[in-house]
């Protein structure tokens, strides 16, 4: 059974057309998914449903099996966790500890569950010298790691990530790309992401979905996606940087195979050079 799944999901703000049109999404345990299409795709929208923050127009939004109703919101809500693109949406206590605490303390958790949560969610994200620190005062890396941190502490089966990476700067990026790849064997975590920057899906995502217009335009695996120019052209998104290069040097003659990551890529180039001086 699938730990997500929508079936024709659609939704209309007031007074627009439908932002999601017939949506059909499954996310796995321990998937690493990325959702990705242009402005108005639909992403965030969809997003807002996997934890009932929206209500579908039509169709339905599936938990382990069942709908998301008002008696269950809660515990889906324990479940599936969202780390929205702006982190002042997310980060409003007086204090970074406070603020990661504040999640599983709604839970009704123990005073010294919550504590241990909060610790190890410090931890995760580095943030023991800050938990005395304001988060309006933090940087918005720093208010980003926070609110990921609080999202961590309430121990979600799912990982929802917005455009996880606006507003970091280049070693933001790096560590972000290697503390996410952890959540699913360490814990066992399914992660799924948003991100306008493609160069960064095929080093956090298995699987992708492209949206455009409010449905679903493409899914399959990150090769099946990006040796599709076409569909990207169409979808109005870029192919990756790395993806453009091996394909302007595979034209020039240059005998390379295929690569999507950069290890795969530097293999790549290892393979095509081999013997060589």
């Amino acid at each position: 059974m699938h730990i997500i799944e929508t079936r024709n999901l659609t939704y209309a703000y007031p007074n627009r057309p439908p932002a999601l049109n017939g949506v059909n999404f499954i996310a796995g345990r321990k998937a690493r998914i990325a959702v990705i299409g242009a402005n108005g795709a639909g992403k965030s929208t969809l997003f807002k449903h996997l934890n009932g923050i929206l209500k579908p127009t039509s169709g339905e939004v599936l938990i382990h099996g069942e709908p998301i109703t008002k008696a269950n919101l809660r515990e889906v809500r324990k479940m599936i966790g969202i780390v929205f693109q702006n982190p002042d949406d997310q980060v409003f206590s007086p204090t970074v500890e406070q603020d990661i605490a504040f999640g599983p303390a709604n839970l009704g958790l123990d005073e010294e569950t919550v504590h241990h949560r909060v610790e190890s969610a410090m931890r995760l994200l580095a943030l023991d010298d800050l938990r005395t620190r304001p988060p309006h005062h933090l940087s918005g890396g720093e208010k980003k790691r926070v609110a990921i941190a609080g999202i961590l502490a309430m121990e979600p089966q799912v990982l929802v990530l917005d455009e996880p990476t606006a507003g970091l700067d280049p070693q933001g990026v790096t560590d972000l790309i290697g503390f996410v790849n952890t959540l699913p064997e360490r814990f066992g975590m399914t992660v799924i992401f948003s991100t306008h920057h493609l160069d960064l899906v095929p080093e956090l995502a298995d699987y992708v979905y492209v949206m455009d217009r409010g449905a679903v335009a493409a899914q399959g695996p990150v090769p099946a996606i990006f040796s599709q120019p076409d569909l990207l052209a169409r979808t109005r998104l870029d192919v990756p940087v790395l993806q453009r290069l091996m394909r302007s040097l595979r034209e020039a003659g240059v005998p390379l195979g295929e690569g999507y990551t950069y290890e795969e890529v530097e293999a790549a180039f290892r393979e095509a050079y081999r013997g060589r001086p």
